[in-house]
């Protein structure tokens, strides 16, 4: 992706998940997280907030950094009013296509994440698969809590969806390498600072070796309960992965956050 200019403009170069999230080889990268792994999370999701038990043409979703629409196909095939909302205009089209296909309906909308401009809209938003902490400053993570919090509408439920970094830092391993189709992928991972960094290099069997980055901030559960209360989110539960079993500090990968806005909440 080349240089684009800013608001003020600006020229600067695009952040790393600008020109991966919008590189086609995202998709053969992470082809091993398919439909069926969406669609387990999405049943432990309305299984645990209850939605499950509510008439789903009444219910407004939101999907943030829906990416390809895997989480967003389902819910959509569910029968829920859904809008997926990506940075990518690659990712989108994907999700458009595969809507499409399967004559799903499903509202997309492009824009950064810190910019969503609905209000008092959506009965339930979902951030999954590690789409919370790309940005370089935590005040960043907190104006899309923010964002969020502004377009539930009272009652509201909000997922959010993060690495335990307990286990993580426990089970890491800091080089892997696979095959998909005709690549070769090399992932290497390390710690630095706050965050997880990984570097995917792809060599195909013919032309150039490519390499991206991905770095994610993360958070403690004391630290990121803390920061959803202080967005005004009442936390009411965590699982511990997919298939919502309970949450172990120590032996759990995810940390699925289950919070609501309070009935009595205002808007400013």
């Amino acid at each position: 992706m080349p240089e684009s200019p800013d608001s003020s403009g600006t020229i600067h170069s695009p952040q790393w998940y600008e020109s991966w999230f919008n590189h086609p080889l995202y998709l053969e990268v992470y082809s091993h997280r398919d439909q069926d792994e969406a669609a387990s999370c999405i049943r432990t999701i309305l299984s645990l907030s209850g939605f499950d038990r509510k008439v789903p043409a009444a219910i407004e979703i939101l999907d943030i950094a829906c990416g390809a629409g895997r989480h967003a196909h389902e819910l959509a095939r569910l029968g829920y009013r859904v809008t997926g909302n990506d940075l990518s205009p690659f990712l989108l089209e994907e999700a458009r296509k595969e809507a499409l296909e399967q004559r799903l309906q499903l509202d997309l909308t492009c824009c950064d994440m810190r910019s969503i401009p609905d209000i008092d809209r959506f009965d339930l938003v979902v951030q999954l698969f590690t789409s919370f902490g790309y940005f370089e400053k935590k005040e960043e993570d907190r104006v899309v809590l923010g964002k969020v919090y502004t377009s539930l509408k009272q009652g509201g439920c909000y997922v959010l969806d993060l690495i335990n970094p307990v286990h993580l830092k426990r089970t890491l391993v800091s080089e892997t390498r696979r095959t998909s189709g005709n690549l070769t992928i090399l992932e290497k991972r390390a710690f630095i600072g706050d965050k997880i960094t990984k570097t995917i290099t792809i060599t195909p069997l013919t032309g150039e070796e490519l390499s991206f980055s991905e770095s994610v901030r993360l958070y403690a559960r004391e630290e990121i309960y803390t920061l959803l209360q202080n967005a005004g989110f009442g936390v009411k539960s965590i699982a511990g992965n997919y298939e919502g079993e309970p949450f172990s500090e120590r032996d759990s990968p995810r940390m699925l956050i289950f919070c609501h806005k309070p009935l009595d909440s205002k808007v400013i």
